[in-house]
């Protein structure tokens, strides 16, 4: 069970992979307002920077689903970094339909709602797990500025303009799912940029290690491409957040 290879090639060097910082993690954390002992659920958790991260800074405990392999031993790697290795769990293993035994008092997934076949069926899922009181997170992409076309919302690499919605609309839509939006940190530029174009050098020292992989002419091609593409459609037209959602 894994990724897709080419995604633990061109995001091996990431410790966030989604649009946010360090600072923007730290921002979320803050704002949630998280105590010592608080338990934390991470579906698709990545390499571990935001489980790792809240431990150390808050003293959470929790655990982290995900399906890369590489992910999920460098998030166990960076649990020892940070010597939170004791508070904080990591499963390599398909996070869609798993429940924690015991409820916590924030479930998330971010960036990964396929999870649970998109945002209502993830919010679904995570509610599973919650609390009384708890929250629920959802990270997501938005319209920054409704695409002018099809072949624009492709070129963000949409299936369709109708994917995504504009920010005010994909608040309504959770508030009608039944749910308060008690706090929301966004993604900026530079944000998507150290998610994007971090891809770009780690695409190139891969390639120079691995000539004559048979993924290595597909790096190549996105390597060519990526960043003209990313530059005139993604960070032009598309927002990413993280949501907080409480059921009313």
């Amino acid at each position: 069970m894994d990724i897709p290879r080419i995604f633990n090639i061109t995001e091996s060097a990431h410790r966030i992979h989604n649009p946010f910082t360090p600072e923007k993690l730290a921002t979320l954390g803050a704002a949630l307002r998280l105590e010592k002992g608080m338990r934390v659920l991470d579906l698709g958790s990545g390499s571990g920077e935001m489980l790792c991260t809240w431990a150390r800074d808050y003293g959470v405990v929790g655990i982290g689903i995900d399906m890369s392999q590489l992910f999920t031993e460098q998030a166990k790697l960076r649990a020892e970094e940070l010597g939170v290795a004791d508070q904080v769990k990591f499963i390599h293993g398909d996070a869609a339909g798993y429940v924690s035994d015991e409820k916590v008092d924030v479930a998330a997934c971010v960036g990964a709602t396929w999870i649970g076949g998109g945002v209502v069926g993830t919010i679904e899922l995570l509610a599973r797990s919650l609390r009384t009181g708890g929250i629920i997170l959802i990270g997501e992409p938005y319209w920054r500025q409704l695409p002018p076309t099809e072949a624009v919302a492709k070129g963000c690499l949409a299936g369709s303009i109708s994917d995504f919605l504009l920010l005010p609309e994909f608040l309504a839509s959770l508030r009608q799912l039944g749910y308060d939006v008690v706090e929301m940190v966004l993604a900026d530029q530079d944000s998507w940029d150290r998610y994007e174009a971090a891809k770009w050098l780690t695409m190139r020292r891969w390639l120079e290690a691995n000539p004559d992989d048979e993924l290595a002419k597909d790096i190549r091609d996105a390597l060519s491409s990526e960043p003209e593409r990313y530059a005139a459609y993604t960070r032009e037209y598309l927002g990413w957040g993280v949501f907080a959602l409480m059921p009313r």
